[in-house]
């Protein structure tokens, strides 16, 4: 449903004992190691954290330009894995910034969605551009919203970041941020003069992606969002190009109580979407059939 992909699990935080084993190992082959195989233990230690053993493949040969299978380099390996004195160390050695991946990701999008505020801000006061998108166009701002980080969001809106800016799927940021229930992000977003009655990709509204939002967003935050945007004066029977209205999306999705407060906002159960079914038609779960049933 979503173009942005969630954050990758984080690598486990390193500490003396691995590092010390990386670098034994290091020291068994040094002597004999080619070019390809100094690169791949540099990407290891910096997924480890491992400084003292990243400079000494580097003293050998390694650079900080190279990259992995994915196009990740040593620093977006570091950035995703959280090693902020790694990720400091690299740049001082000549790591670019600005270099991407084969999804077309920086080290600063590769941290945003990983949810490392701290190394996203070492980045950023590197010189690292905070607009740069990633895959699909996804902006680190819709990045920052799509992880429900109000900091980064913020840090983001004060360097300057187009809040009502797209993707190629036709999302911003305010979209990822209600489809998930994060209601922080989405008042910040509408404090920051997003429409909220814009219509995205497929004639979606707003309200339509927050009364269908995802299934592992609490209920109660999906709710305000959705009283938020009435609140604005979101139209409650709009209908996207399938003619599937918000009322639909949440029968559809399970969600009784916000089915509830959408009939007492107006919302006509009676519609029926281009293949001609209604809400009852699209219901998921026996509340949801008795809220739109009137019981």
């Amino acid at each position: 449903m979503f173009a942005l992909a969630m954050a990758l699990p984080a690598i486990c935080k390193a500490d003396a004992i691995p590092c010390q084993d990386l670098e034994r190992r290091y020291d068994l082959v040094r002597a004999t190691a080619v070019a390809i195989e100094i690169a791949s233990q540099s990407f290891v230690a910096a997924d480890n954290g491992c400084d003292a053993l990243l400079g000494r493949l580097l003293d050998a040969g390694a650079t900080p330009l190279a990259r992995d299978r994915e196009g990740d380099t040593a620093l977006a390996r570091a950035a995703r894995a959280g090693h902020a004195s790694t990720v400091q160390f690299l740049l001082t050695r000549g790591a670019d910034a600005e270099q991407r991946n084969l999804q077309g990701a920086t080290a600063l999008f590769v941290a945003t969605q990983a949810n490392r505020t701290r190394i996203v801000q070492i980045l950023a006061e590197a010189g690292a551009k905070t607009d740069a998108p990633g895959r699909s166009g996804v902006s680190p701002l819709s990045a920052a919203a799509f992880n429900g980080n109000l900091r980064l969001l913020e840090m983001f809106l004060a360097r300057g970041a187009d809040p009502s800016g797209r993707d190629a799927t036709g999302k911003s940021a305010i979209v990822y941020a209600a489809a998930r229930g994060f209601l922080p992000i989405v008042r910040r977003l509408l404090d920051a003069d997003v429409d909220p009655n814009q219509r995205y990709a497929n004639e979606l509204t707003l309200l339509m992606w927050a009364a269908g939002h995802s299934l592992d967003a609490p209920e109660s935050d999906g709710l305000q969002i959705v009283e938020l945007l009435l609140q604005k004066g979101a139209p409650v029977n709009a209908v996207d190009d399938r003619g599937r209205s918000a009322l639909m999306n949440a029968a559809e999705l399970g969600h009784a109580v916000i089915v509830r407060r959408l009939l007492a906002a107006g919302a006509d159960p009676a519609l029926r979407d281009k293949d001609g079914k209604t809400a009852a038609d699209l219901a998921d779960g026996e509340p949801v059939r008795l809220a739109l049933a009137g019981g």
